[in-house]
């Protein structure tokens, strides 16, 4: 009778990895702490048992500088599984993601999809912070909706503020919840209708409507009420084209994929003469 071969080691390790989805909430005890990290044993002492680790950003949203000013070996710790490492064997977690716990539930509670409505609290380059209504004060940012720049509009934008202000009301469709940084993104542009919608069926016809932006190698001009096409450079008309002047253009492509609207002169230049 001939002896069963033995398990694959990387079989074994990928079994016990799949029980931790990222996403879950597991308790572990932390074993010890270092200047980066938090290591939890997340199971019996067991040999082979999966390890967690807690990287220092992903501890806790009060401010610390060492990770056991927030917790000591032998302690009890809740905490979201962020990821798994089949090389190492071990379980990303994040025990910030679940430490302020309203907080923690109300991103549970909102779904893709839903619409909510709340007051802009900080505009920045990099996304605009919405106040929830009915939602948590964050425990660090000023508000736990957040717009992502290009979900602000489907028109080009220089600035958020081009579309929004502190102090306005807005509503938003949410498209994600970010345990990591505790916050709902959520889209306005969502709930508007895309204006390429109305403008692909008039692909080749002829538009007129303002330049938007100047630059070397072409100007975009505003084709409809949200959506601008480049006119490159080449097909501009003869003199200077300034900010605002109203330019007539043929609509020749609308790429969706790659969110491009390619413009060309109102009439088809003549080719070169023939030879005889």
């Amino acid at each position: 009778m001939t002896d069963a071969p033995d398990p694959n080691p990387l079989e074994q390790l990928r079994a016990r990895l799949a029980a931790f989805r990222p996403g879950t909430l597991v308790t572990g005890t932390v074993t010890a702490t270092t200047d980066r990290e938090v290591v939890v044993r997340l199971a019996d002492d067991a040999p082979g048992k999966p390890t967690g680790r807690i990287p220092g950003h992903l501890l806790s949203w009060t401010p610390f500088g060492h990770p056991r000013e927030v917790v000591a070996p032998g302690r009890r710790i809740t905490a979201e599984v962020q990821g798994r490492n089949e090389r190492t064997g071990e379980v990303v977690l994040s025990s910030k993601a679940c430490e302020d716990e309203a907080l923690y539930r109300h991103l549970l509670g909102a779904r893709p999809g839903d619409v909510v409505t709340g007051t802009v609290a900080a505009v920045h380059t990099f996304g605009v912070f919405v106040r929830l209504d009915g939602a948590p004060p964050h425990p660090v940012h000023p508000g736990t909706g957040f717009i992502r720049v290009p979900d602000l509009s489907w028109g080009p934008l220089d600035h958020p503020e081009d579309v929004v202000r502190p102090g306005q009301r807005v509503t938003g469709e949410v498209v994600i919840t970010d345990s990591h940084q505790g916050e709902v993104v959520i889209s306005l542009k969502a709930l508007q209708p895309n204006p390429w919608d109305a403008l692909e069926p008039r692909v080749g016809e002829v538009v007129t409507g303002p330049v938007t932006k100047v630059l070397p190698f072409g100007v975009f001009v505003r084709v409809g009420e949200a959506a601008v096409g480049l006119l490159h450079s080449s097909d501009l008309p003869e003199g200077t084209v300034a900010l605002g002047q109203e330019l007539t253009v043929r609509l020749l492509e609308i790429d969706r994929a790659r969110g491009r609207i390619r413009l060309g002169p109102p009439r088809d230049r003549p080719g070169p003469a023939a030879r005889g």
